[in-house]
């Protein structure tokens, strides 16, 4: 078995993404932030807190990520909406058909 930090990243967003287990891997995050059992415990100095930072940013950077791209794709309906309803009630508005005619 392959296993890197890519891969678990991946497995990480990947399943965060799913909407079928979105909150558990959230509320699952949340509760080994605060667990007192980690990779590295948190009484030691340093290293104890830094895997606690790594999942927090992990979170809250695919987190927020997940709301803008949420964010950008309601306001992509919402301008092709407006728009497709601008476009049918303007359209025979900005229509015009002229014929031409010389005069002397």
């Amino acid at each position: 078995m392959n296993f890197s930090i890519q891969s678990v990243y991946n497995w990480y967003r990947d399943t965060l993404r799913n909407p079928k287990y979105r909150w558990w891997i959230i509320l699952g995050t949340l509760a080994y932030l605060v667990s007192p059992i980690d990779i590295a415990p948190d009484f030691l100095p340093v290293i104890g807190q830094i895997d606690d930072l790594a999942i927090a940013v992990l979170l809250i950077s695919e987190v927020s990520q997940m709301a803008i791209d949420h964010f950008k794709s309601r306001q992509t309906e919402k301008d092709s909406a407006s728009e497709a309803t601008s476009t049918y009630s303007e359209g025979t508005a900005r229509t015009v058909d002229v014929e031409a005619s010389s005069v002397q």
